[in-house]
């Protein structure tokens, strides 16, 4: 190393045993939020909630808990109650401080942690109170046991007072009422909670947990306020509507309600003390005393993981009514599965521990795996419908159109990673594997017709693989010496460093001219395709691999696709979708999605992805020219310039309409453009896998549903 280079890397300060800096109390999670919660974002924000509620759902899994509430209040402060046995509120011996002071102020403090408190228990590490604490502003727990009610107010983790009886509660009361305020310094992307971000994630929570309810109330003004659409949105939705009708009625036998099995679309009923039981899952909206609207959705789930599949399975056709489910305990993992196979070639799975989503699967997932391929492949030889030359199927082939649920309770639970995404326990997988094979085995036995099917759609999807195989030889990219070239269409750029390049996928030749020549040749390439790519939610991999427009994407990425996908591969490290401003530009962008999704979601997971976002109008006047992104930022312009015979307005309905600097200056330019990240969250995988299901499926009642109960809301249709 140069004297110079040693010089750069010198500090001007000692580093002795005085520079040891212990951080007292709860101030190690406020200096390093993200260890704890992963991040400070809109994610993280929302994670405060679900670890005081995951506490709640502790006290329901040990028998304690029936109803959960979770209210977002006016000051965007959140409240959880329940009603469970309630914080501990004796002294603690080896702390000399109440047990509820304990909780909320000590790291690894709690009836998780060992004491025979919990059997098993949820949350991302097991520390949610403290942390929650630690990153508000305030915190306040209210107790009720014993028929009093006690009180305890935090600020920053900080005591505010010691633990005090406030009031007497009926005798047969307990439970715990916790609110708190994030903290603004800590959370300075937004402190704004969204409504259906939680609804999405308590939805599954009740799902995991059966029995329990849990009802979700926003109290915001502003969040339930009637939207205001424009001429062009109320046209555009009323077009959507239109479509979503005709789909109706040229697919009239497909349309067919099967659903009436699921609380998500039950009719409203009186119950047995005259009170309205509402549509479970649904939003009500209700008026409070002093007058103020509050808007109010519920989760409550008798069937558990049942109902879980067949609300994912909402938008297919099941192929059999049946839906399998089989639970067990061994190895003191407790073991629950459901599953149903429907219409669709592709595969649904879901895995939980402890009701915490494990988007990477593990040993659990591995043991429901092993357990479906050898049982279906041994009933298949026995069953004669696998002839003794006929290769074994493949657990792909039996898990095509699979929706499954894989849920365990265990004990102590080994997370590989800090986030929790994979189980690593040993005994899970035992466990499952077990179960499941010895309960499907008996099913199988039991009911051949259904054994039959799902043995014959796996054959079929056998042979479709093997022709995939042949097909996926032609999109993967070879050498120069191999003689495959890039696709003909493609216009690539000239530098060669994937961090610095970035693909446009355009709609149309026409477009795709105007991009080819407004693009910086360096470091931008213009793939244009023709018309509406496949939908692969209505294909499989045979018809995928074979599609013109796919295999260009496939072969322009490089990574290749499915089994064959290297990330590290990837030339692009911006993948641009450009499509036109209107319906079936969206239309084109979520086919797009649907196959990056279903293929090669690591490109949305790693931020590669994104959407571009045209000008809807051009406006000129006095020889300026101005764009407008929205409705709204016209109305801005127009209010600056004033309106007059003067005023030049251009709507763009596609690219094409623009020429090559047009293009340039407000969709391409590194500079000026605007773009959009597709983000995917994990935690919400099973949810997002319904909504593409839904939007690009072959059921027309729940896109239309999807339809009636979205467009109204959305601003900026067009975009």
């Amino acid at each position: 190393m140069s004297e110079e280079a040693m010089n750069n890397t010198t500090v001007d300060h000692e580093y002795g045993a005085d520079q040891i800096q212990i951080l007292e109390g709860l101030e190690a999670v406020r200096k390093r939020p993200g260890m704890y919660i992963g991040t400070t974002s809109s994610r993280g924000l929302h994670h405060l909630v679900y670890e005081i509620v995951d506490n709640s759902v502790d006290e329901a899994l040990a028998g304690f808990c029936d109803t959960i509430e979770v209210i977002i209040n006016e000051d965007n402060s959140v409240t959880v109650i329940d009603n469970g046995r309630g914080i501990p509120i004796g002294i603690n011996q080896k702390a000399g401080i109440p047990a509820v002071e304990v909780v909320f102020t000590i790291l690894h403090a709690g009836g998780k942690f060992g004491g025979g408190g919990y059997k098993v228990s949820g949350g991302l590490h097991g520390v949610g109170a403290s942390v929650v604490n630690a990153l508000s502003n305030w915190l306040e727990v209210e107790i009720s046991q014993g028929g009093k009610v006690y009180k305890q107010r935090y600020e920053r983790g900080h005591v505010c007072y010691p633990l005090k009886e406030i009031g007497t509660c009926p005798e047969e009361k307990t439970g715990t009422k916790v609110t708190f305020m994030p903290d603004d310094t800590i959370f300075t992307e937004t402190t704004v909670y969204d409504f259906d971000v939680l609804k999405r994630r308590l939805r599954e929570m009740a799902f995991l947990t059966k029995g329990l309810r849990i009802i979700l109330k926003d109290s915001r003004q502003e969040e339930i306020a009637e939207p205001i659409n424009t001429d062009a949105e109320n046209a555009q939705i009323s077009e959507l509507l239109k479509r979503a009708e005709e789909d109706k009625k040229s697919q009239q036998e497909e349309a067919v309600d099967n659903m009436s099995e699921n609380k998500d679309v039950v009719e409203n009923k009186e119950s047995a003390e005259g009170e309205k039981t509402y549509k479970i899952g649904k939003v009500r909206y209700v008026t409070l005393d002093n007058g103020k609207k509050q808007k109010i959705i519920e989760f409550h789930y008798e069937g558990g993981i049942k109902e879980f599949v067949t609300y994912l399975n909402k938008s297919k056709t099941p192929l059999y009514e049946n839906i399998l489910y089989f639970e067990g305990e061994k190895n003191k993992v407790y073991v629950e599965v459901s599953f149903q196979h429907n219409d669709s070639f592709n595969e649904s799975v879901f895995s939980f521990v402890n009701n915490i989503n494990t988007p990477e699967g593990g040993t659990h997932l591995m043991g429901f795996r092993n357990a479906v391929t050898k049982t279906f492949n041994d009933y298949a030889r026995s069953a004669k419908l696998l002839k003794d030359n006929e290769p074994n199927l493949t657990g792909e082939d039996i898990r095509e159109g699979l929706t499954a649920i894989v849920s365990v309770k265990i004990e102590d639970p080994q997370f590989e990673g800090q986030t929790k995404q994979k189980l690593g326990n040993s005994e899970a997988r035992s466990a499952v594997d077990n179960i499941v094979s010895e309960q499907l085995t008996y099913f199988l036995e039991q009911n051949p017709s259904v054994a039959k099917t799902i043995c014959e759609k796996s054959i079929l999807a056998q042979r479709a693989r093997e022709a995939a195989r042949k097909a996926r030889d032609l999109t993967r990219r070879k050498t120069a010496l191999e003689g495959m070239s890039l696709p003909g269409k493609l216009a690539d750029c000239s530098d060669k460093d994937p961090k610095n390049c970035e693909i446009y996928i355009v709609e149309g030749d026409s477009a795709g001219g105007s991009a080819k020549t407004a693009r910086n040749r360096a470091t931008q390439a213009i793939l244009p395709l023709r018309g509406k790519i496949l939908n692969v939610e209505k294909a499989r991999l045979d018809k995928i691999y074979a599609n013109a427009e796919i295999k260009a994407m496939i072969t322009a990425f490089g990574t290749g696709i499915h089994e064959d996908f290297d990330i590290s591969k990837l030339r692009y490290h911006k993948i641009i979708l450009m499509t036109d401003a209107d319906v079936d530009g969206a239309h084109i962008s979520t086919l797009l999605l649907t196959f990056l999704f279903r293929f090669m979601p690591d490109l949305i997971k790693e931020g590669h992805v994104y959407l571009a976002k045209p000008p809807l109008y051009k406006l000129e006047k006095n020889k300026k020219v101005w764009y407008a992104y929205s409705d709204d930022e016209l109305e801005k312009i127009l209010a600056e310039v004033g309106r007059d015979q003067n005023n030049k307005i251009q709507r763009y309905k596609g690219l094409g309409e623009m020429d090559a600097d047009q293009l340039w200056e407000t969709t391409m330019d590194p500079e000026r453009r605007i773009l959009m990240r597709v983000n995917y969250d994990e935690e919400l995988a099973s949810e997002i896998d319904l909504t593409f299901t839904t939007l690009m499926g072959d059921k027309v009642e729940p896109r239309r549903e999807f339809i009636e109960e979205n467009a109204k809301f959305v601003k900026n249709l067009d975009i």
